[in-house]
């Protein structure tokens, strides 16, 4: 560890207080980057359920998926239970994962910019190779490259809107993404719901229409300004000061100027920032960066937005019905943007009235799709955009671009996993596949009431000194010996004590 003893915490005081500025145009702007970086993600979420459901795309690709889908004898919760179609959903997330680890060196070296750009173009091939798709390998290789662009989109999007952001509005301008992914699911369930009525090549459309949104990513990328954080961490001090005067909209910015020259200064005394990370002093910022994202995924969202109109249709809706289902639901997050309870009054109402060959009632498959409303209502207030804000904004810049590629790498190792696994864990579990998730939700509900500090109003190059007042992580991160002109987080005069 370079610098030793105090200088491990980067910034030196607390300057909140002392902080300037507004919203101005360049954050505005940022804002929109980031919900075309959010919107092709939940497009490119919602948008494999409605096609994977789709006659034509199955009887091309995944002919003994259409084939047990018609079969009347065929049990309803493994109609759909075939490995190679889960890897069509899956093989972008496994793909996403390797990706946003390579993307970490890019963002940190190479600045936010770079990979929004990487990630845009990305999205452009991906978007083209599953439009013009005439075999499995060519669709699947499709997904991957949708799935490298969802790597860099993720890593690099919420740090630059964190890293652009005023502290005071941080949080709100950071939930912007999460709002771009539920709308770009939401786009993805109304352009399935339109396409599966042009036969035989709706299915084509659907995928191909994640360039537009791509373009949009990449020129966003290409005009708008590199963070001053990241300008200032490579060295181009002066041209960081004057970005930051810009986004601000003020010349008075010197107090958090201050921080973020401090910050930089010992970031670029780390030479392996991934080697960093496990050091104890950065403790508790990995594990948020491990949990927050892995029960993300745990809550079950990704089930229901993966395979809404395949799960409707496995509870009996007609194609039609179950693509208007799915769509609902899209439009109840979106407006949304912890209730485990949802999730049980789902599984009682499958087992008690839903077999492996019969069909739900009208007024029980009503019920069945108000209570998912209803979880995805809960799931959009609370851990939809806080998965992604809190691992954004709680690293020091020194190990920042790492924190958030293991944040977006654990998110798509349990999202691929989930996506791969969840059919076939529908034909075993049944309904009690919703109380596997509602058991999750009540973990992880535990987990942040004692573990999370709140971190609303905290400057982002400050965030290291609000760990040392949380009662438990202050145990966890290790002593430090007092040095002139620094203070202790706690505002004694010996952090010690």
């Amino acid at each position: 560890m370079a610098g030793g003893g105090m200088t491990a915490l980067g910034v030196k005081k607390e300057r909140a207080a002392e902080y300037k500025g507004r919203m101005t145009l360049a954050v505005g702007m940022a804002c929109l980057v980031a919900a075309v970086g959010g919107a092709i993600f939940g497009y490119d979420i919602g948008i494999s359920g409605g096609v994977t459901s789709m006659d034509p795309f199955l009887k091309k690709f995944f002919p003994v998926v259409y084939r047990k889908k018609n079969d009347a004898g065929q049990n309803n919760y493994c109609k759909y239970d075939n490995q190679g179609l889960s890897a069509f959903t899956s093989s972008l997330y496994l793909a996403g994962l390797v990706s946003s680890l390579v993307a970490s060196p890019v963002t940190r070296n190479h600045g936010r910019r770079a990979s929004i750009v990487c990630g845009g173009l990305s999205f452009l091939a991906g978007a083209a190779l599953n439009a013009a798709a005439a075999n499995l390998p060519m669709l699947i290789l499709g997904r991957i490259m949708l799935g490298v662009g969802i790597g860099f989109g993720n890593q690099a999007v919420p740090l630059y809107l964190s890293e652009m952001a005023p502290a005071h509005l941080r949080g709100a301008l950071n939930m912007m993404f999460q709002l771009a992914t539920t709308l770009g699911i939401f786009t993805a369930n109304m352009i399935n719901y339109g396409t599966q009525h042009i036969t035989p090549w709706g299915w084509r459309l659907s995928l191909g229409l994640a360039a537009l949104p791509a373009t949009l990513m990449t020129i966003g990328g290409i005009l708008l300004p590199e963070t001053p954080n990241s300008l200032i961490e490579r060295g181009r001090v002066e041209e960081g000061r004057r970005v930051l005067e810009r986004i601000r909209g003020t010349g008075d910015v010197d107090a958090e100027f201050t921080d973020m020259a401090e910050a930089s200064e010992l970031a670029n005394s780390i030479e392996h920032p991934f080697r960093n990370i496990l050091e104890r002093r950065n403790r508790p910022q990995l594990v948020m960066a491990v949990c927050m994202p892995a029960f993300q995924i745990l809550t079950g969202i990704n089930s229901i937005l993966f395979y809404a109109p395949v799960l409707f249709q496995s509870m009996g809706f007609g194609g039609s019905a179950s693509l208007y289902s799915s769509v609902l639901t899209g439009a109840v997050l979106f407006s949304s943007t912890i209730i485990s309870i949802s999730t049980v009054i789902v599984a009682v109402i499958l087992g008690v009235k839903f077999g492996t060959d019969k069909e739900l009632s009208k007024s029980y498959s009503i019920a069945v799709v108000l209570v998912i409303c209803l979880f995805v209502l809960a799931f959009g207030w609370s851990w939809g955009p806080l998965g992604w804000t809190v691992p954004s904004e709680i690293f020091p810049l020194e190990t920042r671009s790492a924190g958030q590629s293991i944040t977006v790498a654990v998110n798509l190792f349990f999202t691929f996993v989930i996506a791969q696994a969840f059919l076939s864990l529908l034909c075993a579990f049944k309904f009690g596949i919703f109380l596997f998730f509602a058991g999750w939700i009540t973990v992880m509900t535990v987990f942040v009431y004692v573990f999370l500090p709140e971190t609303k109003g905290v400057p982002i190059e400050e965030m290291v000194l609000l760990w040392r007042k949380h009662w438990f992580w202050k145990k966890v991160m290790p002593d430090l010996p007092l040095e002139d002109g620094w203070a202790a987080a706690d505002g004694s005069d010996d952090p010690r004590k």
